[in-house]
């Protein structure tokens, strides 16, 4: 599942720092810009699987344009896809749909185990409230 939260870059003699302004305490750095994204990309990954685990409500990204991130830094968006860094394995479900909706899934090109991990995550996340 593909998520995406403004992050702020900050620049330091010759490298860089990134803060998540919506994830307390979320932070990395690098050597150079490429290497910091990537480091960014591991940390919100991590951080996002942590409150998953914990059963926490996940944070709702702010608004990259919003007021108040002024200062030495540039706002970026950073994306990551936790299914790429889960260590637990896929598991297989058989699941029993309507003929109708999965003839007209199918022609949509629709993607089931996207869709039902989506749909999972947006459940536990409501549930949570």
């Amino acid at each position: 599942m593909l998520f995406v939260y403004p992050a702020i870059f900050h620049k330091e003699d010759e490298a860089y720092w990134v803060e998540f302004p919506d994830l307390e305490g979320c932070q990395t750095y690098g050597d150079a810009l490429n290497e910091t994204m990537a480091s960014a990309q591991e940390a919100l990954a991590g951080y996002l699987l942590t409150l998953l685990d914990e059963n926490r409500e996940l944070p709702a990204p702010s608004d990259p344009s919003a007021a108040g991130w002024e200062g030495d830094g540039f706002v970026s968006l950073v994306a990551c896809d936790i299914n790429q860094y889960q260590r637990a394995k896929a598991v297989k479900k058989t699941l029993t749909i309507p003929a109708w909706l999965n003839e007209r899934a199918v022609s949509m090109g629709i993607n089931f185990s996207q869709v039902l991990q989506e749909a999972l995550v947006s459940k536990i996340q409501s549930d949570r409230r």
